[in-house]
């Protein structure tokens, strides 16, 4: 990756059972099955860092294609949700990503949606690969 502008690096031990930590000291998880998967819910997992890290990188790609387009998002948040599926053979995750843009109209607001979708790095590395939903709130 020779034109990377930026590497995060991160370290896990012990899977969803562990820990995991960034090499800047910034995030520092305990790891724990959530209580509907039969564990304790005494620390995050995969899916709540995978939702908080798409809806992040989703709002700067929302924000990017808003100012390319010349709209004024005003007040906005973006609501992830990530499903762990089971299928016959493994598990995949599904993503719904919900857009509350009070002050765009439902038009503009989809629009900007599907745009930033299309740019965001993350739609990118997950298009084909799972399903994401998309809606505005």
């Amino acid at each position: 990756m020779t034109d990377a502008i930026y590497t995060a690096h991160a370290h896990a031990v012990g899977g969803r059972q562990g820990t995991a930590k960034s090499d800047d000291g910034h995030l520092d998880v305990k790891l724990a099955f959530p209580k509907s998967m039969g564990g304790d819910g005494a620390g995050t997992n995969p899916e709540q860092l995978f939702a908080a890290g798409y809806s992040a990188c989703f709002l700067g790609a929302l924000g990017l294609v808003a100012r390319n387009q010349g709209v004024k998002l005003g007040e906005h948040s973006l609501d992830s949700e990530v499903d762990l599926i089971k299928d016959d053979t493994s598990f995949h995750i599904g993503v719904r990503l919900t857009l509350n843009a009070p002050e765009l109209d439902r038009e503009t607001a989809e629009k900007l949606l599907h745009a930033a979708h299309a740019v965001c790095p993350y739609s990118k590395a997950t298009r084909g690969n799972i399903d994401v939903e998309l809606k505005v709130a």
